[in-house]
């Protein structure tokens, strides 16, 4: 790790204290905590964890840069099947994690242009910095609209209308496990001597030792064979079955279908940290100054989100999506030969071609009492490799 960026002295201070806090926690439960555990307390401790403090997260001054901060036409793209959804269902529209406030702003600002703004924009986002931080962003961009934005904190009990996540089933808390000779072990975190996180493996048990055998049976995973198991993700997914009365849930995340994620190739796993815009696997190096990520298992949501009762509206690619949407007739309505043109399609580019966000990320609609076919789909639906 000698060739990360060193932190500030400040910065450091703030990762020790959350160093310490979950040694405190792994002391208090024994000597052991799970995986999830660990990455629920670097990403979300209450003014300690990644996405609870104070740092900058988003966009070249951070550690990673995703969609909406890339290009406006993402967000813009994107509003037209926020649109089509409102218009099937009704004009409430329900951000999760919404980061920077950027894609936000470009829904409004879009959905407006489109004649179809929504009575209300919520975001439901737990660190205090971040809203902080929306605010500013729809404020700078769409002042007239930020009325109509409101925070929430936790998912309404009824909800009808259009709910978008960008990047959040990645952060979502993730079981880690592995396929022994003797049975499935799960993988959590204990301390050494010196007081350093490390693994320790103890025999797997209730739904995590379900899920593992039930992968296990499905992919046929050989001994030795380490993944994650996001129980979190399908708890969430399957939640929208009992609050979601009419709509869509609109999922952009990084991931794979289930007989891809658990390939046999892929034998360790996809857990990556991000720091600084450098990528590496090292989940207990530096904890609150890293975000901390396993790809999405698209199969797990459907399943979940299938079993309480919602649909499958579509899955593909993020490129054919956008595509779908029309992304590049808005790139083509931008002056050509500008500078803005020449970013923006620099940009597309970025969001569209397969070795670079185009296919590794993907979107899945699930919802209830939406009976047209949603744009963004229409064409290359790959439903069916779920």
């Amino acid at each position: 790790m000698d060739n990360l960026p060193v932190p500030a002295p400040e910065a450091l201070a703030h990762s020790q204290a959350l160093k310490q806090a979950i040694a405190d926690d792994i002391v208090a439960a024994g000597g052991w905590i799970s995986f999830a555990r660990f990455m629920e307390q670097a990403l979300y401790r209450p003014a300690l964890g990644y996405y609870a403090a104070g740092a900058r997260k988003f966009g070249a001054a951070g550690d990673f840069v995703t969609a909406p901060e890339i290009t406006g036409l993402f967000g813009q793209a994107l509003a037209r099947q926020v649109a089509q959804v409102l218009a099937a269902s009704a004009p409430e529209v329900l951000e999760v994690g919404a980061g920077s406030g950027r894609l936000a702003a470009d829904l409004l600002l879009e959905l407006e242009r489109l004649g179809c703004l929504p009575a209300r924009y919520a975001i439901l986002d737990l660190s205090a910095d971040l809203r902080e931080r929306q605010q500013q962003t729809i404020a700078a961009l769409a002042p007239h609209l930020l009325s109509r934005v409101e925070w929430r904190d936790c998912l309404p009990a009824r909800f009808s209308g259009a709910v978008v996540a960008n990047e959040l089933l990645d952060a979502l808390p993730a079981h880690v496990v592995a396929w022994r000779e003797a049975g499935v072990v799960e993988r959590g975190v204990g301390l050494d001597p010196a007081g350093e996180f490390i693994w320790q493996e103890r025999p797997a048990s209730g739904a995590l030792l379900a899920a593992a055998e039930e992968l296990a049976e499905q992919c046929q995973l050989p001994p030795g064979y380490e993944s994650e198991i996001s129980l979190a993700v399908r708890a969430w997914a399957a939640e929208w079955g009992h609050r979601l009365e009419r709509g869509a849930l609109l999922l952009i995340d990084y991931g794979f279908p289930r007989r891809e994620f658990y390939h046999q190739q892929r034998g360790r796993g996809t857990l990556m940290c991000h720091y600084r815009h450098h990528a590496h696997p090292d989940p207990f190096y530096r904890p609150g100054l890293q975000d901390v990520t396993v790809h999405v298992d698209f199969t797990a949501v459907i399943a979940a989100a299938h079993g309480a009762g919602l649909d499958l509206l579509g899955y593909t690619s993020q490129g054919q999506f956008l595509l779908n949407c029309g992304i590049l007739d808005l790139l083509a309505a931008l002056p050509n030969g500008t500078p803005e043109y020449i970013r923006a399609t620099g940009a597309v580019n970025t969001l569209l071609i397969p070795h670079e966000m185009g296919e590794l990320f993907k979107v899945i609609a699930v919802g209830r009492g939406i009976d047209e076919p949603l744009v963004g789909f229409a064409r290359g639906d790959q439903g069916w490799r779920l």
